[in-house]
């Protein structure tokens, strides 16, 4: 080997040897460590979900009853029996002598509650045996009716505590039966005197009312009816949607 070979062999070794020294110095890895990162995207909240079916209601016509209507379209004074859903219980105020259950057999067999013969204030609920229901949220009141006249139906709840509340929300006058549904975030409420179905405090609101626990749940007209035949609100089915809540054993 030539002595300029070998010069150029200790360059060459020299030059790896500083490259190899450079590598190790860790100089890449710092220059990767300031690559900027990715930024986590935010999560979506998640959204609200709708609450399930809490109960629904169709009534039925108890037998053996004395009929006050013509045999073409029984009809008696409303009684517990003629609530057909067997974990429901039903509750009269006002003028409970009016609130009636009625068949039409020539009309599908259909059974429905009517206030016509109130003939004062009237309001009709239905409570859970076993359970209150929460209706924060999604919940949602759905019916079908047929109304007549000036005649509105106004969603009633009683609080847990015993505070009664009707809304302003209501299903209006229809020519034939119609379904409608309330959700119940939109409705403003004011607390209702239940002794004689009425609005109490005059114009005061009731605003943001804790509705995550209701025991008695229904509808009112805020009106007399004005007998067979003329203005007055009629209810098929009630379905109420809403988180069930065990009620304490000594609520009543």
């Amino acid at each position: 080997m030539t002595k300029s070979h070998s010069v150029a062999l200790v360059l060459g070794l020299l030059s790896l040897s500083s490259a190899g020294s450079f590598c190790l110095s860790g100089k890449p890895a710092r220059a990767a460590a300031q690559q900027p990162q990715p930024q986590a995207q935010p999560q979506p909240a998640p959204r609200p979900q709708s609450p399930p079916l809490f109960f629904r209601e169709d009534w039925t016509l108890a037998p053996g009853l004395p009929n006050i209507n013509t045999p073409q379209e029984p009809e008696h004074a409303i009684v517990p029996a003629d609530v057909a859903n067997p974990n429901l219980e039903v509750r009269l105020y006002g003028d409970k002598a009016g609130i009636l259950t009625v068949n039409q057999p020539g009309n599908k067999n259909i059974t429905y509650v009517m206030t016509l013969l109130c003939a004062s204030n009237c309001a009709v609920t239905l409570r859970d045996k076993n359970n209150d229901v929460d209706l924060s949220g999604l919940a949602t009141l759905r019916w079908r009716t047929r109304i007549s006249g000036f005649h509105m139906l106004h969603p009633v709840v009683k609080l847990a505590g015993g505070a009664w509340l009707v809304g302003d929300h209501a299903t209006p006058w229809s020519t034939d039966w119609v379904e409608s549904e309330i959700q119940l975030a939109d409705v403003r409420w004011q607390p209702l005197n239940i002794e004689t179905v009425t609005e109490g405090r005059g114009d005061k609101w009731i605003d943001n009312p804790n509705l995550t626990r209701v025991e008695e749940i229904g509808f009112t007209d805020l009106m007399p009816g004005s007998g067979h035949g003329a203005p007055g609100s009629r209810l098929d089915w009630i379905e109420v949607n809403g988180k069930p809540v065990p009620r304490a054993a000594s609520a009543h």
